[in-house]
């Protein structure tokens, strides 16, 4: 295989992004560019179409950014890598028919790659964890994920909704701005009492729509949005630190690696961090653009499928709904 860059499009949920990574020198990839648009809804959640035309309107621009961004001519890429799925339809399919235009254009291969491993990959790319336990906590998504036999496993996973969907529609109702997340951790450094929240831990696994309907009726009783938000974090946070222990004692590990646009969130790194510390762990948390849905992330894992040889033949680069992260055979590592 080629050592030329590879360029990576993300168009799973409302972030449109490009990302352009290389080989770099002594092993790993270097990030050359990773450029974004997002579509913010006027009132509610993200609308899919909606989305999507948005991503149609933004991608062709943020093509043409990233390239000049990374001095990079669309002749020197040696691969288009994809976000194949999981995700919103409209929005994946628009996402997955620019890269198909863009490979074809310029004779180059097409990469699908997994969101949610794509998330674990860019991470141990650029912090250089070697074989961590990954806690994946984003709007769509909540999973603990290790590497096991040949795949990603999943040691535990959300039972209904993912974490940064509670957080959405818990700041909907309070009249937040979306994503809701950002407001409520700055609101939760305010907050002076603990409210008691259902703590939903089911074995592996975390449940999140029980806190969601207590903390809505604390809410319409009047309780401080400050409170709320810092009490809501404490018991979603601790059930996620909670099970990601309890996965790394199960395989034996000691890194833990955090994902997914809740990862931002400095208050769940702490906690994290403690938990790491206190087994003699360490855990490793990426900067803020490379948690949220980006193309860079895309981008590297597409690059390590490349150099196996795991490209996507055009007849079978449609998108997958449900998409796995146990699904994906991980022929790079």
């Amino acid at each position: 295989m080629g050592q030329g860059p590879v360029l990576g499009i993300e168009a799973t949920a409302h972030t449109a992004s490009v990302g352009i990574v290389q080989p770099a020198e002594g092993g790993g990839v270097e990030i050359l560019t990773n450029v974004f648009a997002s579509y913010s809804p006027t009132e509610g959640g993200i609308h899919p179409r909606e989305a999507a035309n948005h991503h149609a309107e933004s991608l062709p621009r943020l093509i043409r950014e990233a390239l000049a961004e990374a001095g990079v001519a669309p002749g020197d890429l040696e691969a288009v890598a994809f976000s194949q799925g999981p995700g919103l339809g409209p929005c994946r399919r628009t996402g997955a028919s620019a890269a198909r235009a863009l490979a074809l254009t310029i004779g180059r291969p097409l990469v699908g790659v997994n969101h949610c491993v794509a998330h674990l990959e860019v991470g141990r790319a650029v912090l250089g964890c070697q074989d961590p336990v990954l806690l994946y906590a984003s709007g769509g998504n909540t999973q603990v994920i290790a590497y096991a036999a040949g795949r990603y496993r999943v040691f535990g996973e959300t039972l209904d909704i993912g974490i940064g969907n509670m957080l959405d529609k818990l700041g909907r109702e309070m009249g937040l701005p979306f994503p809701a997340g950002p407001t409520l951790e700055r609101m939760a450094l305010s907050g002076e009492r603990f409210l008691p929240l259902p703590y939903s831990v089911k074995g592996m696994d975390v449940a999140y729509s029980g806190i969601l309907t207590a903390a809505l009726n604390l809410h319409s009783k009047g309780e401080p949005m400050d409170d709320l938000a810092m009490s809501v974090q404490e018991t979603a946070f601790a059930m996620l630190v909670e099970v990601t222990e309890r996965a790394m004692a199960h395989v034996g590990r000691d890194e833990v690696l955090l994902g997914g646009g809740v990862a931002a969130n400095s208050r769940l790194r702490e906690m994290a961090t403690i938990m790491a510390d206190e087994r003699g762990a360490r855990c490793f948390a990426p900067p803020p653009q490379l948690c949220v849905d980006n193309g860079a992330m895309i981008a590297v894992l597409g690059e390590m499928m490349l150099e196996v040889g795991a490209t996507t033949p055009i007849e079978e680069s449609g998108v997958m709904q449900r998409f796995r992260t146990d699904e994906v055979e991980v022929t790079w590592r």
